[in-house]
């Protein structure tokens, strides 16, 4: 049985390093990213700016390159980005699981503005669009972009064989490139962090589909391991506690 992971390197082995020890004395791993993180060559203008938005860890790290001040309140979704921006000395405030729910929260609060969003080429949500629409300034900046990659002729030799694979995804993008460039027959396993992710899967010929309960990385290693431990009982194998 295989986790084929597909984030980029660093993220997939932190991720694959927290998921219980039973579950990966059960899979061998596969890394094969699809999505590399690279910086843009942008100047970052924080004067006058009241705070900082981070929807993604990336985003986070970005800043970091390009030395933005970390006196700045920053408003995060989800715990990694969350902890990342403290980790990086940030005052970081996790203020919802999603884009949604940030927004939400931001409108109700309603902290001194203008905000600075710093995020990725291709963003879902438009935080920054509708936060000004409702009166808080928030201006936006793209300080990495995402480029795609194919799948490791690791993963495609994975992909043709009879053991099953289990990948999990972690955004709509990354879901619907890999929809578009998955050909192989092996039994597909999948683990979505929401229903916008899995969304673009139902297209693939898959042995089961799960939609994580929450969009954290938790849930997600809790839906991994569910997977894995249903893909043993159709092997026939001895299941985890």
């Amino acid at each position: 049985m295989y986790l084929l992971m597909t984030r980029p390197r660093a993220a997939s082995e932190r991720f694959v390093a927290q998921l219980p020890t039973r579950t990966r004395t059960r899979v061998q791993v596969i890394y094969s990213p699809i999505m590399e993180i690279r910086p843009l060559p942008v100047a970052v203008e924080t004067e006058g700016v009241q705070g900082l938005i981070f929807t993604s860890a990336n985003a986070v790290n970005a800043a970091v390159l390009k030395g933005v001040d970390r006196n700045l309140p920053a408003f995060c979704v989800g715990p990694t980005t969350t902890s990342t921006a403290k980790g990086c000395g940030w005052q970081a405030e996790m203020v919802g699981a999603t884009a949604e729910e940030l927004v939400g929260h931001l409108l109700k609060r309603r902290p001194k503005s203008p905000l600075l969003h710093l995020r990725g080429e291709n963003t879902r949500g438009n935080v920054a669009g509708r936060l000004t629409e409702s009166g808080l300034t928030v201006r936006e900046l793209p300080v990495y972009q995402q480029l795609l990659l194919p799948l490791t002729s690791e993963a495609t030799r994975v992909a043709d064989l009879d053991s099953p694979v289990i990948t999990p995804l972690f955004s709509p993008r990354t879901a619907r490139h890999f929809a578009d460039i998955w050909t192989g027959s092996a039994p597909l396993w999948l683990a979505a962090i929401s229903q916008a992710t899995a969304d673009p899967l139902y297209s693939l010929d898959y042995a089961r589909l799960k939609i994580a309960k929450k969009p954290t990385p938790k849930k997600m290693r809790k839906a991994v391991k569910k997977l894995v431990k249903h893909a043993l009982r159709v092997e026939g194998g001895a299941v985890p506690d």
